[in-house]
Formats: structure tokens, sequence, C-alpha cells
């Protein structure tokens, strides 16, 4: 059959409003940045691998960012800079793992609109004492970042902000209370991870938090208590929010943890969590002893 210039033009056509409907019919991917730059816990390895995992079986759509020095060397020791962080503006979702940053303010002016917007936030471990200005600096009110958008202790020492010893463990047990919440489905009632346990209580999660699960601390170093290590929390822009003190390298490897991590994800995100679990991540970190504190 020959086809004539018009018969050709019409299926040109076709075919092109076609990939319009399709391309409107198609749910957008959700836009997640990562904003990584800590001391101890390798939140640069670990989280690009959890971003990779979430694009490749999870349908989303990553950017990580990274500590840098002024001339654009990753290095997870330099403090003072995170490029990139305009790309908060398009995010659908910010994931927070710091520790002790000292950014300049155009930088914590782009978290603090991310803030403001009123969108959902994760935070890993040390995003409680993300920021450590001196008491002198413009920028001193950072260093409750953790307080006031996950409702952690506003720094660490902060009321009594500690852990229990890096020779400890931490075991885990979703808080009966809370089964039924959508960010533990799937997760095993008790599990174990090698974080040392974070002290939070009595004075936090702060009041509004939901904790899910608790941890008790295997082998510490000091009389322990049992302390809340996952809660959910709402910012006072309104924005979904969860927090795990969690977070060591080596957790990312406890499928649990993996699945927590994922859930709490789609929860921050308003979506229901995943039907279908994969299997186990591939997020195989070890822990590297911190060239400094």
């Amino acid at each position: 059959m020959l086809f004539t210039k018009s018969m050709l033009r019409y299926f040109r056509r076709f075919f092109l409003l076609l990939g319009c409907f399709v391309a409107i019919g198609a749910p957008a991917k959700p836009n997640i940045v990562f904003v990584t730059g800590d001391h101890e816990y390798s939140s640069e390895r670990t989280m690009p691998l959890l971003a990779a995992e979430l694009e490749k079986k999870f349908g989303m759509h990553t950017t990580v960012l990274y500590a840098a020095t002024p001339d654009g060397k990753r290095d997870e020791q330099y403090e003072k800079n995170i490029p990139g962080l305009e790309a908060l503006k398009k995010a659908d979702l910010a994931i927070f793992y710091l520790r002790w940053r000292q950014l300049p303010k155009e930088q914590t002016d782009l978290i603090q609109a991310y803030l403001d917007s009123g969108k959902p936030m994760v935070g890993f471990r040390t995003v409680s004492h993300s920021f450590k200005y001196p008491d002198n600096d413009p920028q001193v009110s950072w260093n409750a970042f953790g307080e006031v958008a996950f409702g952690t202790p506003p720094g660490w020492g902060a009321a009594g902000h500690t852990h229990y010893g890096h020779k400890s463990t931490t075991d885990v047990a979703i808080i009966p209370e809370q089964a039924d919440h959508p960010i533990l489905t799937g997760v095993d009632e008790h599990f174990h991870v090698p974080s040392w346990l974070y002290q939070v209580v009595p004075k936090y999660p702060a009041p509004g938090a939901i904790p899910l699960l608790m941890g008790i601390s295997v082998n510490p170093d000091k009389k322990a208590a049992p302390n809340p290590v996952a809660w959910t929390f709402t910012t006072k822009s309104g924005a979904r929010s969860f927090y795990t003190s969690l977070g060591h390298p080596e957790d990312f490897q406890v499928e649990a943890f993996q699945r927590l991590t994922v859930n709490a994800i789609f929860w921050a995100l308003n979506k229901p969590a995943p039907k279908k679990w994969p299997g186990k991540l591939d997020i195989n970190v070890s822990y590297e002893k911190p060239k400094k504190n």
C-alpha cells in the first residue's frame, strides 16, 4: 500500500497527539532531593545508594547534594558549603543527613524557603545537630534546625541529648499502639541495628510528635533508658516530617530498617506504602572511624 503525502501528514499528527495524551496521563515521578554532609556516618555514601534504589525499584527521581570545598571538590569534612541547594525549589521531598555544618546565609536561605513551603521532610540521625554555629554568629538559631524541622532536641548536648557509647548497639521494637501506622507496614516487630542509641527523653521528641519505634541500648557505657528512635512530626508550616535517630551506615544493611525508610518516604509524599516489597535493597556501606568530631 502506498501512502500519499496527506496520509503521512495525518499519521504524523495522530502519533504526535497520541504522545501528548500519554505524557499528560503519565504520573510525574516524585522529585526527591538529598542534602548530605556529616563527619561520621558516611551519608555521602549511603544516601546515593538509597537514591539509586528509589529510582530503580520505586519510580522516584532523585538528586543528591554533597558537601564540597570552595573549588567544588567533594569533601564531607568541609562544613561551609553544599552547592546545588537551589534544587530544593523543585523538590517534592527533601531528605536531610547533616552534621555540624556552618553554611553561608545564601545557602541556609534556600533551606529556610523549603521549610516555609510546607513540603515534607525526612531526617536521619545527626540531623538533630545539623548545624554548629558559634554563639556570636548571626545564624546561631540554625543550631536548633532539628527541633524546628523534626522535633528533635535543639542540638547536641541540649536537653541531655547524648548517646550510650560507640561500643553499644540497639534493640528496636515497634510501639504497640502504632503497629498499624503506614510507616510500619511490613517492618519487623523487633530488630537489631548497629547504631548506638541516642538519648532524647524526657523532654523530646517535641510535643505533637508521634513515636513509632522504641530503642533499648545493648552494652551501654552508662545507665540507659529506653528512647524512641523514630517518630513523625508536623512543622509550623504544616509539613509532614519523619525523623529517625538510626542511620549508622550498617543500619542500612538491615532489611527492617530499609523498609522503614522506604515507607517513611512514601508516607512523607502522602502515598501509601508499597504494596509489594522488592526484597533487600543493595545498600552495603561499612562504618569507618570518623576523622574528626
